[in-house]
């Protein structure tokens, strides 16, 4: 795990996002305890109101929550939470814009599937 302080996105999400990404991975299964705030803050070398700050967006996503006197842990149903979290996102930065550009080059639903499927296969050709 690690931070960019020069970047323009905020420690606290780059600390969520990471978090996150690890939970996504495996890295934390579900109904395992992560790392402690003191822990990430050392690790870092940053602020434990920072990495709480970040912790508790993923509180509220409901990714993780705290058990009283034990830590945080990540809650079940947490990778499905992420993935439908990922796709929506996919959609919004990807398809829509996509779909938006397709409608201003009049392209029809069946030719921008054509260059999907056209990319699958480039994909594919590089393995």
């Amino acid at each position: 795990m690690n931070v960019n302080p020069n970047s323009e996105k905020p420690i606290f999400i780059q600390i969520a996002e990471q978090l996150e990404d690890s939970i996504f991975t495996g890295v934390y299964p579900e109904e395992t305890k992560i790392p402690s705030t003191n822990e990430i803050s050392a690790l870092l070398n940053i602020n434990p109101h920072t990495v709480l700050k970040g912790m508790n967006l993923l509180v509220d996503e409901e990714i993780i929550y705290k058990k009283r006197g034990l830590g945080m842990f990540v809650k079940e149903n947490a990778v499905k939470k992420i993935r439908q979290k990922r796709q929506n996102q996919f959609y919004d930065q990807f398809i829509a814009t996509l779909i938006e550009e397709a409608n201003k080059l009049h392209m029809s639903k069946t030719e921008i599937i054509s260059m999907i499927e056209r990319g699958y296969g480039d994909a594919s050709n590089s393995d």
